[in-house]
């Protein structure tokens, strides 16, 4: 019962989505030299963006 919905505009979903992309392009072209060590997001919960769109194509538009 005393769950909080928390609204989020459409500018700040585009703003999650673009930074997800772009770290999964540069850890495409960079890949981590330890992936056992990578430090997990530090984002909020409710600002985690899942690998689905992490992992578009190049010239995807949505």
């Amino acid at each position: 019962m005393g769950e909080v919905i928390r609204f989020v505009s459409k500018s700040e979903r585009e703003r999650i989505r673009l930074i997800s992309e772009a770290r999964a392009i540069y850890d495409s072209v960079f890949p981590p030299a330890d992936p056992g060590s990578e430090q997990q997001n530090e984002a909020p919960a409710t600002h985690r963006v899942t690998s689905v769109n992490a992992q578009r194509g190049e010239g995807a538009s949505s």
